[in-house]
């Protein structure tokens, strides 16, 4: 019942966290503001109301945004691409700016709680599972260096307003999520939406970059939400959450189980010349389990074949 009838702010309701992140919240009784900008939000709920067209770089938008609303939940900004995120500087900048601009108009506007969806990119390069300690315990993966430092940047700015007002901060540090709504762009996808959209597209044999070693967790978007909404409910204010699988998967193990869930007859290699990013990148998520009771919903497969469902239901041949 926490939700209920609480008036809740979603800032970039019309990407993919954002959007099942608006529909959990509607289930749970709340009434919803959210604003779209770069994607259309295509739901409609009488306790939705959206802003449409609204850029959250402007501070003067956010203030308006946020007014008369309770909590914020900022899931915007400009997700970095692996192939051009060491090189982009304006993609460091737009984090960096919005979560400003959200932080000075929640307080501005006397709101009681912010929700934050960081990132695993700004911890360094350590080969295990990484407690939310060793966040500052060494420089950001070089790939990841200046994208990395924006995410640490904006918790130095949550940790400003807190120093201003009593809001309740809580901060989630995601790691690789995928779902429905998902970027399938090819061009500037990650790697889920990409090998699906290859995959169905009938790319065969599939020629994967990279090697089939590099590990990474994965973590499927409702389950993201369901621990955003943990964390905003039971955690603790600016203490972070890890927010991930709390396993691994290689990249080898990840396109086979998407193969699988295409239900398709697919060969793939692996071309070990072309570039990656970090070889390993886990968290560990003790913290969020033990004190606030977070467990994932679904295992990676089950995700996945809810993504190619949905990926074959909108977007293939329209």
């Amino acid at each position: 019942m926490f939700y209920k009838d609480k008036k809740i702010a979603v800032a970039g309701g019309s990407g993919m966290v954002g959007s099942h992140l608006i529909k959990a919240l509607l289930e749970r009784g709340a009434l919803v503001r959210t604003n779209t900008f770069s994607r259309n939000l295509n739901f409609h709920h009488d306790n939705l109301e959206v802003i449409e067209n609204l850029d959250l770089e402007n501070a003067d938008n956010c203030n308006s945004f946020l007014k008369d609303q309770e909590i914020v939940f900022n899931v915007a900004g400009q997700i970095a691409h692996p192939a051009k995120v060491s090189t982009d500087f304006q993609i460091a900048l737009n984090q960096v700016t919005i979560t400003t601009n959200l932080c000075e108009a929640s307080l501005l506007n006397n709101l009681s709680g912010y929700c934050d969806l960081n990132s695993s990119t700004g911890y360094p390069d350590i080969r295990k599972p990484i407690p939310e300690e060793d966040f500052w315990k060494d420089e950001p993966f070089i790939s990841y260096y200046g994208y990395g430092w924006s995410r640490r940047y904006r918790e130095k700015i949550m940790q400003h307003l807190s120093h201003l007002s009593d809001i309740k901060i809580s901060i989630c540090r995601g790691t690789a999520m995928f779902g429905p709504g998902d970027n399938f762009n090819p061009e500037t996808s990650h790697v889920v939406p990409a090998l699906i959209s290859r995959i169905l597209s009938g790319e065969n044999p599939l020629n994967v970059w990279g090697s089939p070693d590099v590990v990474r967790d994965f973590l499927y978007v409702k389950d993201v939400v369901k621990g955003m909404l943990l964390v905003a409910e039971k955690g603790e204010s600016m203490e972070p959450y890890n927010l991930g699988y709390g396993s691994t998967v290689t990249i080898g193990e990840l396109v086979k189980n998407i193969v699988e869930a295409s239900g398709l007859d697919i060969d793939y290699k692996f071309d070990e010349t072309k570039p990656t990013t970090i070889p390993f990148r886990m968290v560990d998520t003790a913290k969020i389990k033990n004190n606030i009771g977070f467990e994932p919903s679904y295992t990676l497969l089950e995700g996945l074949k809810e993504t190619i469902t949905w990926y074959r239901e909108n977007r293939l041949d329209n």
